[in-house]
């Protein structure tokens, strides 16, 4: 087993709402305030969402820029993930906006999760010509896709991306377990995801709702990474008796490690393993570069 684990702390989605809960932080101001706090204990990249006036997730490119130029101050290590979602925004032109942000606003990572599927309540579109196109973008800005990965047909696209050469290794992927249409978090459909996975990849696994306390105590048990926050889940138990906060759920993914010997990866470590150069999501042998 790999001692060191990643940390993917994703702190706001673009799902829950203050009404949800009052610990979502939907502002600017709130989100620095989370990351500082889980950034103290150890966080190995953060996956970011931003959210305009109304609390309704956007693609906005300032806003994205102006707080990932925040982050940077922060932590300048800290590795930075945009997400490029379907979710609410389908079309590729909209999804590929972020992506020409460039200086000390430029992502090092941004998600790609490629193919569609359901959620609960809503679809989450993106149809074969825009994997394509976002892979094909990522690669070219220099830019580390984060794969989502919610059932074992999307490793097949990844195959399929790898064979077009729009997608060069070692990927970096997350497992996103628990969801209704998709894997569920059970110890043997996640060993068939991790068999299926491209030589030298890094994984990480996330659960939904309940799901995430097993999905990353499956995933530490199992050498893997962990996606863990807010975005995902809001409660501290399966009763949904006690709100969770983002620095909750980190502290307790830091003391599951502990027990099994294991401790969060440093940017700098993840960044020479995926090839990336330091700072602002250079590919260390992304043939643009060359």
């Amino acid at each position: 087993m790999n001692s060191e684990y990643v940390l993917n702390f994703v702190p706001t989605g673009m799902v829950p709402r203050s009404a949800d809960s009052p610990h979502v932080p939907l502002t600017m101001e709130r989100i620095l305030e989370d990351i500082a706090k889980v950034d103290a204990m150890g966080v190995t990249m953060v996956h970011l969402h931003v959210r305009d006036e109304t609390e309704e997730s956007t693609l906005c490119v300032k806003r994205y820029g102006d707080l990932i130029a925040e982050v940077r101050k922060l932590n300048p290590e800290l590795i930075v993930c945009i997400s490029c979602s379907g979710r609410k925004t389908p079309d590729l032109e909209s999804r590929l906006a972020p992506l020409q942000l460039a200086g000390e606003a430029k992502p090092d990572m941004a998600s790609l999760t490629p193919s569609s599927l359901n959620f609960s309540r809503q679809v989450s579109l993106t149809e074969p010509s825009t994997a394509v196109g976002l892979a094909r973008e990522m690669l070219q800005r220099g830019i580390v896709p984060e794969l989502e990965i919610f059932d074992v047909g999307m490793l097949n696209v990844v195959k399929y991306l790898r064979n077009r050469g729009v997608l060069r290794d070692p990927c970096y992927v997350n497992f996103l377990l628990g969801n209704l249409a998709t894997a569920q978090c059970e110890p043997g459909v996640l060993g068939h995801l991790i068999a299926g996975l491209p030589e030298g990849a890094c994984w990480a696994a996330g659960g939904l709702g309940f799901a995430q306390l097993p999905a990353n105590a499956l995933a530490l048990a199992s050498g893997g990474g962990v996606r863990v926050g807010l975005e995902d889940n809001l409660f501290m138990d399966s009763d949904r008796a006690q709100l969770a906060t983002n620095h909750d759920l980190v502290e307790r993914v830091h003391r599951m490690a502990a027990i099994l010997g294991r401790r969060v990866m440093r940017p700098a470590t993840l960044r020479k393993r995926l090839g990336m150069l330091p700072g602002y999501g250079e590919y260390g042998r992304c043939p643009c570069h060359e």
